[in-house]
């Protein structure tokens, strides 16, 4: 069953969400090559832990991390280590909290300098991609033109949809009803009603679709070795359309600008 909030509930996820999200933007400014990604990881619980929040990511069946840090090929669930990131890597990270109870999750992926014209296309794809969705994300809509939006778009520009993970429902706990695949035939599933709280995030690959897994049992790579691209915002569904409520301070003009490009009819 797919929780219907009441407005004291979205209220409570909407600070979570406006947290992660600011949280997220500080942190994609911070990075720079040469800091490690267990720095990444650290300096994430720190900025989290001095907010009065917590990452549902750390020990969630045993994750080591308090956010997900994948590069390049690394498509999700990239754990803490002490490699470097280098100019011209795409770097994605993955950020929740809870906070006062509720959960936000958020996600980018951002170029360090200068990468590659694929890659850049790659990431813009990806992002368009989420925009494109979230559109979709409307009150009498069902639940598979939201993943058909993804994978439809991703496709016509050439690249490819990870099929292995998919987006989520959220509230008190990380992953909740419905799972939001992206991929499929439109049409399908229930029906989004006003209420409705979507973790959104498509997982696009340069290459071909197929992923697997590293040895640490959680990070997932691009099994042709091409880069991947992750983006994600929880969404509302209300009777006036989707709100985006991962949104930073500062960016509602520079989101609903994105969301307007990349919606549609």
């Amino acid at each position: 069953m797919i929780a219907i909030r009441t407005p004291e509930e979205i209220d409570g996820i909407r600070r979570s969400c406006a947290l992660a999200a600011n949280l997220l933007d500080a942190l994609a400014r911070w990075i720079e090559p040469g800091r490690t990604i267990r720095e990444i990881d650290r300096r994430a619980g720190e900025m989290i832990r001095a907010r009065g929040a917590k990452s549902p990511f750390l020990g969630y069946k045993n994750f080591p991390g308090h956010i997900c840090v994948s590069v390049n090929e690394e498509v999700v669930h990239g754990t803490p280590r002490d490699a470097r990131v280098q100019y011209g890597d795409l770097v994605s990270l993955d950020l929740g909290v809870v906070f006062e109870g509720w959960v936000g999750d958020t996600a980018t992926t951002v170029a360090l300098g200068e990468v590659s014209p694929e890659a850049r296309r790659l990431m813009e794809v990806a992002e368009e991609s989420l925009y494109f969705a979230i559109d979709k994300a409307r009150a009498g809509a069902r639940l598979s033109d939201v993943s058909h939006a993804v994978e439809s778009y991703v496709t016509r520009h050439g690249f490819s949809v990870v099929r292995e993970f998919v987006g989520h429902g959220i509230g008190r706990s990380l992953h909740e009803e419905p799972q939001i695949p992206n991929f499929g035939r439109p049409g399908q599933g229930p029906r989004l009603k006003a209420g409705m709280i979507l973790a959104i995030e498509p997982m696009v690959n340069l290459g071909r679709p197929g992923v697997r897994i590293l040895r640490d049992g959680w990070t997932a790579v691009t099994e042709d070795g091409k880069p991947s691209a992750h983006f994600e915002h929880t969404v509302l569904v209300t009777d006036q359309g989707p709100e985006i409520l991962t949104v930073a301070d500062g960016k509602a003009e520079e989101i609903q600008q994105k969301l307007k490009h990349g919606g549609g009819p």
